[in-house]
Order: structure tokens, then C-alpha cells, then sequence
């Protein structure tokens, strides 16, 4: 169960994650020991998946955005078609879904060149049937999870 106190923590540490525990105890009321431990326990049960950097795609070469669903004539879910997608490192997201489409991947490239070469690649995985490609031309924002939201059953 994550209480108050770890959501404070985690919005925190979604702002930040440079902070020192000394920082982030004053700023829920714990000494930075507590606050150490609080963020262990949380790593340690999955709730922070990882500590990653916020990076400009289109300073380092990666401005194009596309986000693409898969037909396909297999379950898309298999320990195969999930190392295939895994081994183009232009995907950055893969996920299965419902609806007319099998999966949908996010897919970061230079140009659409490059995107198209990727999307050839997709082509060659077994069981992929079809792709529908949606480029994205402007970004205005993206957020994470909402850590201070309430469970389905309205509790913490």
C-alpha cells in the first residue's frame, strides 16, 4: 500500500530525482534516513521502476515521432514478436492492445527516412500484417502518472 507520504516522495522524485534524501525528508517531514529508506522499500517493491534523465529527442537527432498499430495475423504478445520489436532500438514503446490493431509502438527517428526504413524492419517480423502510421507534428506536453491520484476504490 503506498501511503501519503510515499506519494509525496514519489511526485517529488518525478520533479527531480537529483534531490538528496536530506531534501526530500524536509519537504514531507521525515530526516533523510527515513526518506532513504522510504525510497528503498518503493524501488525494492517496483514502485520506481527506474531513475532515468528527461532528454530533448530533437537535440540528440530524434525529431521525428511516430506512433504506429500493428495488424497482425498472430498474437503479437509471444516471447518472439516481443524480442523483434525489442532489437529496433528506434522503438521506444511497445504495447499490445485492442481494437482493429494488434500492438502499438512509439518510435523515435531523424527523418522520415529513417522511419520508413523502420517500418520496413516491422514488415519482416512474422506475423505482422499491416501498420497504420500516425506522425506526430507538435508535442505541446506530456505528464507523468499522477502519483497523487486515488486508487479504484478510492483509497491511497
Amino acid at each position: 500500500m503506498i501511503d501519503g507520504i510515499d506519494r509525496a516522495l514519489l511526485a517529488r522524485l518525478q520533479r527531480d530525482a537529483t534531490q538528496s534524501y536530506a531534501a526530500l525528508g524536509e519537504a514531507v517531514g521525515l530526516s533523510a534516513g527515513s526518506a532513504h529508506e522510504r525510497v528503498r522499500k518503493l524501488r525494492e517493491r517496483g514502485v520506481i521502476r527506474r531513475t532515468t534523465v528527461d532528454v530533448d529527442p530533437a537535440v540528440v537527432g530524434r525529431g521525428v515521432l511516430a506512433f504506429v498499430m500493428l495488424g497482425a495475423d498472430a498474437w503479437m504478445g509471444d516471447a518472439a514478436t516481443r524480442h523483434a520489436l525489442a532489437a529496433i532500438p528506434e522503438i521506444q514503446e511497445a504495447h499490445i492492445i485492442a481494437g482493429s490493431a494488434s500492438a502499438l509502438v512509439k518510435i523515435r527517428t531523424a527523418t522520415t527516412e529513417d522511419l520508413q526504413a523502420v517500418l520496413r524492419r516491422i514488415f519482416s517480423i512474422d506475423g505482422v500484417t499491416s501498420t497504420q502510421t500516425i506522425v506526430v507534428l507538435e508535442s505541446f506536453f506530456e505528464r507523468p502518472v499522477n502519483v497523487h491520484d486515488q486508487g479504484p476504490d478510492g483509497q491511497e
